[in-house]
């Protein structure tokens, strides 16, 4: 029996030989892969099993990869990567306003596509290591707590706030260096290890999407200010160390 659990990734798109070569190409580099080719078969899969990641394509019949991608948001924090041949900044946008971690075009190299996969099942299991554990394992600002180890975010009143892995990624960064000026390069470069540069707009969409989830007042933000022609400012007093036990 093998000890190592394979990552489970599940591909949604309608063209039955994009489907079945991506699950060639992911299986034969040690990934597991389940397909669906629309939203029905998509949701009845996730009632099935656990995914580590979602690849899904944008532009189906029925409802659309943005539809799709904005249902599964509502349930779940699993990465999403969209796939579609539309790679406009707006439309971009659009994903990452849904939910989306990533956005990769068509036509594209399954190698990249397989880089954006790992990269995500990187950062998800980062926190888990015992590097990552040791010493910044739980971050505590204005009440609220982040602990890296369970990936979960508390907020004052002690509820459990949904994060994607991209906002929970972001905020880790921010929190890591607080009091200091983070340009948008160097945000990308702890999220995302510059493997989105094609993403112009990512860092403002999810700070966006943070600011709506932490600030009081998203409008007027207190913890994350915009720094004109600099980035971002991570205002709160962060306290970290590891969890406590008992």
């Amino acid at each position: 029996m093998s000890t190592a659990r394979q990552s489970h990734i599940l591909v949604v798109d309608d063209d039955r030989h994009i489907r079945t070569m991506l699950a060639r190409y992911l299986s034969d580099h040690g990934l597991r892969v389940t397909m669906a080719d629309g939203g029905q078969q998509m949701m009845e899969q996730f009632a099935r099993h656990p995914f580590d990641v979602v690849v899904l394509d944008v532009m189906m019949p029925g409802d659309d990869g943005f539809t799709l991608c904005q249902r599964l948001r509502a349930s779940s924090p699993v990465p999403i990567i969209l796939l579609t041949a539309r790679d406009t900044e707006t439309d971009r946008v659009i994903g990452l306003e849904l939910g989306a971690d990533d956005y990769v075009a068509k036509p594209f190299n399954p190698r990249e596509l397989l880089a954006r996969i790992r990269a995500m099942l990187r950062r998800a299991t980062m926190a888990s290591t015992p590097a990552t554990a040791a010493k910044q394992a739980r971050f505590r600002f204005a009440g609220w707590t982040l602990d890296l180890t369970k990936r979960a975010l508390t907020s004052p009143r002690g509820t459990r706030v949904d994060l994607t892995t991209g906002e929970f990624d972001l905020l880790t960064a921010l929190a890591q260096n607080p009091q200091h000026v983070l340009s948008r390069d160097q945000l990308l470069d702890l999220v995302h290890g510059r493997s989105n540069l094609n993403i112009d707009r990512s860092i403002d969409v999810q700070i966006s999407r943070l600011r709506r989830k932490i600030e009081e007042n998203p409008q007027e933000p207190l913890l994350i200010r915009t720094v004109r022609n600099g980035g971002y400012f991570f205002a709160a007093d962060v306290e970290s160390g590891a969890p406590s036990h008992g």
